[in-house]
Formats: C-alpha cells, sequence, structure tokens
C-alpha cells in the first residue's frame, strides 16, 4: 500500500511537470491556477500579521500586503524597471491612475504603492476568500459598478476620506482589464474624484505585457516591466467643464508613454475617442 502512495504522489508531481512541458495551453492554465492559489495562500498569511500590528481595517495594513505581494514577482521570473518614484514624495492626498492589464497587476502595483494609498475595487473583490478579507484589512475602497447612483455617492464619501484621512487614492480609469496592446478609452470617475476633492492626479503607466503575458496565445513566461510615474498634475482652477478635456489629456499622454515603454512604434488615434 505504501508503494501505492508513493506513485501516486510521483504522478501528482510529475505528470503536471510533463504536461507544461508539451502543452502551452497546459502551462498557462497551470501558471494561472497556481498564482490564484500562492494569491490566496499569502493572503491567507497576511491576514493574522494585519490583525495583530494594527488591529482591524486600516491603510497602515498595505504596508504589510505590500511586503507579502512583492515576493511574488520571484516565482514568477517578473523584474521591474522603475523610473520617477520622486513624483510620489508630495504633501497630501491625491489621485493615482494607471493602465490594467490583467490579474498581475497587483504585483505591479504593490512594487511601487506609496505609504497611505488605498484602491478603488469592485464590490465582488470582497467575496473572493482570503484575498478579499486582506483587502477588507487594508482599506480598498468597494463600489458596485452596476449602480450608478451608489458609486457616486460612494465617491462623495471617497473625496471626503482622502482629505480627512490624508489617503492617495489609485484608480484604473479604463474601468477594466486590457491586455491588446493598447489603453481603452478612459472613463472620467477619477478626474470627477481629483475635481471634487481639490487634489493633483499623478499618472502611472506599465509597459506591456503582451511580450511574456498574452491570453490568446497561452503565454505566460517570466520579463522585464518597465513602470514610469509621471510628474503630478494640478487641478487647482479647473471646473467640471474642464473634465472631458483633462480625462482626454491624460488618456493621450499615458498612452504615448505606454508605447515608448513597451518599445512600439505610437500610432495617434483621433481626438475625442479617448473619453466617456
Amino acid at each position: 500500500m505504501d508503494l501505492w502512495w508513493v506513485l501516486l504522489y510521483t504522478m501528482i508531481i510529475f505528470v503536471p511537470f510533463l504536461l507544461m512541458q508539451i502543452s502551452s495551453t497546459f502551462k498557462f492554465h497551470f501558471k494561472i491556477f497556481s498564482y490564484c492559489i500562492l494569491c490566496l495562500t499569502l493572503s491567507a498569511l497576511a491576514v493574522p500579521v494585519c490583525l495583530l500590528k494594527n488591529g482591524g481595517r486600516t491603510v497602515d495594513n498595505m504596508r504589510i500586503i505590500r511586503a507579502f505581494v512583492r515576493t511574488m514577482k520571484y516565482v514568477y521570473g517578473l523584474r521591474f524597471q522603475v523610473k520617477g518614484l520622486e513624483n510620489f514624495q508630495i504633501d497630501g492626498p491625491c489621485v493615482i491612475i494607471s493602465n490594467h492589464q490583467s490579474v498581475l497587476d497587483m504585483m505591479g502595483l504593490m512594487e511601487i504603492l506609496p505609504d497611505r494609498c488605498v484602491q478603488i475595487a469592485k464590490r465582488e473583490l470582497i467575496f473572493a476568500g482570503s484575498v478579499g478579507l486582506i483587502t477588507y484589512l487594508g482599506g480598498v475602497i468597494y463600489i458596485n459598478r452596476k449602480r450608478t447612483s451608489d458609486a457616486k455617492s460612494v465617491m462623495a464619501g471617497v473625496a471626503q476620506a482622502m482629505i480627512d484621512d490624508n489617503l492617495k487614492v489609485w484608480v484604473y480609469p479604463e474601468g477594466t482589464r486590457n491586455n491588446s496592446g493598447d489603453l481603452l478609452p478612459f472613463k472620467k470617475g477619477a478626474f470627477h474624484l481629483a475635481l471634487q476633492a481639490k487634489v493633483p492626479i499623478i499618472p502611472v503607466v506599465y509597459s506591456s505585457f503582451t511580450s511574456f503575458y498574452d491570453k490568446r496565445k497561452s503565454l505566460f513566461s517570466g520579463g522585464i516591466i518597465k513602470v514610469e510615474i509621471l510628474p503630478k498634475i494640478e487641478i487647482s482652477g479647473l471646473k467640471e467643464d474642464d473634465i472631458s478635456g483633462l480625462t482626454e489629456q491624460c488618456f493621450h499622454d499615458m498612452r504615448q508613454v505606454f508605447f515608448r515603454l513597451s518599445g512600439k512604434p505610437y500610432t495617434p488615434i483621433k481626438p475625442n475617442a479617448s473619453s466617456q
């Protein structure tokens, strides 16, 4: 009986390894599965540390979460080349906007996350097991994207919390993941938030993941991610009527940087195609 158990465990370890060598599709899905398991495991390990150190839900837990997540890049062979970190060194709150490509964005986020910074995420995330619990403890702000009126009231509360608690808020203005090798048109929520809170905007651009991560090609390998943190954009003096122009300008500026970081030729798009 003991021999059969040895054979079974050997098969469990050897068969996935063999399939990874002969099937790129299996390798891709296996690595995504392992990524999800690692996220759940690290989140579960971080929960008691956060509770013991800070007692409950607070943005200060983001330091602990950041330390755990930063270990993941070594598992998946990712390296980050970061430029412009000094642009995060500002007094007071701000809105940080960045492009959003895949589930791997969490590693990129935690690689450069400044202190006292929380993210805005869809409400469904809170139900994602230990990941949902750790995001709650880290102070992540949840919105129900299906209820526009609810989202607007949440944003009003976020603007006040930014001022009261000296928070930076990280928003993905594309609104959804996009691994197409380009940027999606920006939604205006982040810009309305900055205007309402009267705080500057800091754009962050990550290079394209498509050279090492592409669902369409079942590709998931190691690679280099270039990150550039751009100078803050002051919004003092702007009004609601200026939001569309600001959204479009940020989209075009970040898109130019995205193509440069990704080593791709920049192709301009028609005006007014970048905002919704």
